[in-house]
């Protein structure tokens, strides 16, 4: 799917829909308090002729103030209420694939359903995501994933009647070097060809297919619940502990696997700790200890 070029309308609906519905709202009533105050300011209509230009400008920018200050708010407002209808779209999606082991519910999603459903999934377990819609100067990337300094790419297939080829996965390595990811995945409702697999092999590719994927979905289900009864007991008497459990067994940033302390044996960080991925050597993911 190409990028299309789009207005100024577009891209401050597209903004506030990406952030937080709540900041969204803050940018509406800041951006009507400060276009409301130009569209009320007196401009001098008796001046030099060597202000005239000057006037024009100031009379210009009054105009613009005056509508700007209702309708930039109202486009604001309006991507405030995607962002958060758009949130609880996500959250339902995985609540529904979570429910359903059979697998159907995730079979079952729109190709577009399936790319919000992983992103959501992803952003439960701590990425910052940015829902890039593939196609275009992308190569195909459907989700960029940020956590920290790293950065990693998705792609979304969708595709239950056929594997996924090696093809697909040796377009995303490229577009991860040309872009300097840190790494990258390929999930699907489906499977992946016996190629595929072959090729990611000490790549820092995790492919994810159908089952992969739903049992994904079911960790970050039942984490979320365990997350918000940790900031539910803040007040209690010892709440640190439980929030240092968390800390102190991290998930894998790869697989969402539960991950084990290891010493590594080799390299420049021979006889460091770190933290390994429990589901070594399929994934190979990693942590710092900090």
């Amino acid at each position: 799917m190409a990028r299309r070029n789009t207005s100024i309308i577009d891209d401050l609906f597209g903004i506030a829909a990406m952030l937080p519905w709540w900041v969204g709202s803050t940018l509406a009533v800041v951006a009507y308090v400060v276009l409301h105050r130009y569209a009320s300011a007196d401009v001098p209509t008796n001046v030099s002729p060597g202000q005239v230009g000057q006037m024009v400008f100031g009379q210009m920018t009054k105009v613009l103030a005056f509508y700007g200050q209702f309708i930039i708010p109202l486009l604001l407002l309006a991507g405030a209420a995607a962002s958060f209808f758009g949130r609880r779209k996500r959250e339902g999606l995985v609540r529904d694939a979570g429910g359903d082991r059979s697998g159907a519910t995730l079979r079952a999603l729109s190709w577009k359903d399936f790319e919000l459903l992983v992103g959501e999934a992803f952003r439960m377990r701590g990425f910052s995501v940015v829902e890039t819609g593939g196609g275009g100067y992308d190569g195909g990337i459907d989700l960029q994933l940020k956590k920290g300094s790293e950065v990693f790419l998705v792609q979304c297939k969708q595709w239950r009647a056929y594997k996924v080829s090696v093809n697909v996965v040796r377009e995303l390595f490229g577009v991860m070097a040309s872009q300097g990811a840190t790494g990258g995945f390929v999930v699907t409702s489906g499977t992946f060809s016996a190629d595929a697999r072959s090729f990611v092999e000490g790549k820092n590719i995790e492919l994810i297919d159908g089952s992969a994927l739903q049992g994904m979905i079911e960790r970050v289900s039942c984490a979320q619940p365990e997350m918000m009864s940790v900031r539910g007991v803040s007040n209690r008497a010892e709440p640190h502990l439980q929030t240092t459990a968390l800390v102190m067994e991290p998930t894998c940033p790869r697989c969402g696997s539960a991950m084990a302390k290891r010493i590594a044996k080799q390299g420049s960080k021979a006889g460091g700790a770190f933290w390994g991925c429990t589901a070594f050597p399929k994934c190979r993911g990693v942590r710092a200890i900090e």
